[in-house]
């Protein structure tokens, strides 16, 4: 079977182009043959260029572990589902322990396969994180309050395809079969959440790039990630999804019709992040809504954060605007991720003095209050 999505097609490829495309089925165990190192052989993070390169889902893993070898203090791991070919979606929590409950930032990577500046920028992120919470006393202070939630590669079954050759470099969605008799795999993860499910921007064509699945969390990924932001909703302050590719920031909703209640404040603290972006290297990052800057689409992880109540809801489009799209160089991969940094650097930097400063203030204007109150009802009194 004809695979459409090669290198070349890429290089006029349009980000949301609706075109079909058939996908032949590769199996598993070839695959992981492929992918699946000997862990002892694969290189570890002392070398200087580790984070300047894209990075297999074995260099992943093994990555993974050594963060919480080197890291037992503050990082460990937690698997909470499994991808359609039954391997482990696993994230690394990282953050100072504590006595009392913190609250929490999430972060994933990933969901479309074909996107691979965005595991690249959840390893730098943590790098950096690691890297300076002892010596700055701002990320010092978040780790303290807050844990991070970081899940490097989410659609794994994905995004292992995506590097078993040049043919399947381009794959976009999971990897479950079609149904009903439709010979072609995978769904759109980014489509397939309980939020405003298949009503615009998606296909019910299994064939399509951005099939939204037989009906909402039809995908086990999707499941996975629903079901864990469910049991932590109440303590997550940011919900980043990263992606590629565009300079974008976007904020809920995707559906044209349906804005946010907290709209303002996501667009002011998105312009904030733009800002801290444009900063570093000078790249120019959009804010806004995906059906004023993009286009309109439902059933997005981002949406769904934002439906349950968590506040602050991002998608990071990284760089870049086009010219290399899905396939960026891998020597744009650190000025991307510094610019990136300081972007979602500000959005948890917000999201954390909002919660503790603000309930802070909250408490003392409560004392005083409460103090003023006893005085003038003893002065009463008197």
């Amino acid at each position: 079977m004809k695979d459409d999505l090669t290198r070349q097609t890429n290089r006029n490829f349009i980000k949301n182009s609706n075109h079909q495309t058939k996908m032949y089925s590769l199996d598993v165990h070839t695959v992981c043959v492929c992918q699946c190192t000997v862990l002892s052989g694969v290189e570890e993070t002392t070398e200087r260029n580790y984070y300047s390169r894209y990075h297999n889902m074995s260099e992943i893993t093994a990555w993974m572990e050594q963060m919480k070898r080197e890291n037992p203090d503050v990082v460990s791991s937690m698997v909470y589902g499994q991808t359609y070919e039954r391997r482990n979606i696993t994230l690394l929590k990282i953050g100072l322990s504590s006595t009392g409950r913190k609250k929490a930032i999430w972060m994933d990577c990933g969901i479309h396969a074909r996107e691979w500046i965005a595991p690249a920028f959840c390893q730098y992120f943590v790098k950096e994180i690691l890297r300076t919470y002892k010596t700055d006393t701002k990320v010092n202070e978040m780790m303290k309050n807050l844990d991070f939630y970081i899940t490097p590669v989410l659609n794994i079954d994905g995004y292992i395809y995506s590097w078993h050759n040049e043919s399947t470099r381009l794959w976009r969605k999971s990897r479950s079969p079609g149904t009903g008799g439709c010979t072609c795999y995978g769904t759109d993860l980014n489509r397939n959440f309980y939020a405003n499910w298949g009503m615009v921007g998606v296909s019910t064509d299994c064939c399509n790039l951005f099939y939204c699945g037989t009906k909402a969390l039809s995908e086990s990924e999707a499941r996975a990630v629903t079901d864990m932001l469910g049991k932590m909703s109440e303590d997550i302050l940011a919900f980043l999804t990263i992606h590629s590719y565009g300079q974008q920031l976007l904020v809920p909703y995707g559906h044209p019709n349906i804005s946010a209640p907290n709209h303002d404040e996501l667009m002011e603290v998105g312009l904030g992040a733009a800002m801290a972006i444009m900063a570093v290297n000078g790249m120019d990052y959009t804010v806004g809504t995906s059906p004023d800057i993009l286009y309109p689409f439902s059933g997005s992880s981002q949406d769904f954060a934002r439906l349950i109540g968590i506040p602050l809801s991002f998608t990071f489009e990284l760089r870049d605007k086009g010219e290399h799209g899905f396939e960026l160089p891998e020597d744009q991969i650190q000025p991307t991720c510094e610019e990136a940094y300081a972007g979602a650097h500000h959005i948890i930097t917000y999201a954390h003095d909002k919660a503790f400063y603000s309930y802070a203030a909250t408490v003392t204007a409560t004392l005083w209050t409460t103090l003023l109150a006893a005085w003038v009802s003893s002065a009463i009194l008197l």
